[in-house]
């Protein structure tokens, strides 16, 4: 390919992803070969950076979340030392593709990279400490601090206990040492 057709099949997909950012920022619900564009952008640049890290026999699972975000769910392969401790190289992962993505395609689409369904694992895990703290801070009739976490895991407990009326939450502290607080309500 000449470099002349090469800048204007850049041009033509530049078109595209502005067409796709209209109907995105306007709220209109992405159709699927949209939405298969997007998908198909973020697994090539995801594939990219796999290899990096010398892991090319590796499977992409890509499928819609609960809140409309693309997730990538990567399998296969020795990709332990992509998690990270606590998912702190996972996080990092996801926000360098989050940047690729947003810089290629000039709109934020919400993408969330999992590895072996480890995130899917650490929210119920989250979830069920939240819980488990909700139930000891009503015992105590008072309050229970939650271990420092990242502003998702927070999230995570504070959505897991939002229905709970025996128990309200708030977050306290300055990162990276920000905790959730469960206090039970009298």
């Amino acid at each position: 390919m000449s470099e002349e057709e090469q800048l204007e099949s850049v041009e033509l997909a530049e078109d595209e992803f502005a067409t796709i950012r209209e109907h995105y920022e306007s709220g209109v619900e992405l159709a699927d070969d949209e939405m298969d564009k997007i998908a198909d952008l973020a697994v090539g640049y995801l594939k990219g950076i796999l290899s990096l890290f010398g892991e090319t026999g590796s499977s992409i699972d890509e499928y819609d979340g609960e809140n409309g975000e693309l997730i990538l769910d990567v399998n296969g392969g020795d990709l332990a030392v992509l998690i990270g401790r606590h998912g702190r190289t996972l996080d990092a992962l996801q926000m360098v593709l989050t940047s690729l993505m947003s810089s290629r395609i000039k709109f934020y689409y919400p993408i969330v990279v999992d590895i072996e369904g480890y995130k899917s694992r650490r929210r119920k895990k989250i979830e069920d400490m939240a819980r488990s703290s909700a139930a000891r801070a009503k015992e105590r009739k008072g309050k229970v601090t939650l271990s420092p976490m990242n502003a998702y895991e927070r999230r995570i407990v504070h959505l897991a206990l939002r229905d709970d009326d025996g128990v309200v939450t708030h977050s306290e502290g300055e990162e990276p040492e920000r905790r959730v607080v469960i206090t039970a309500v009298r």
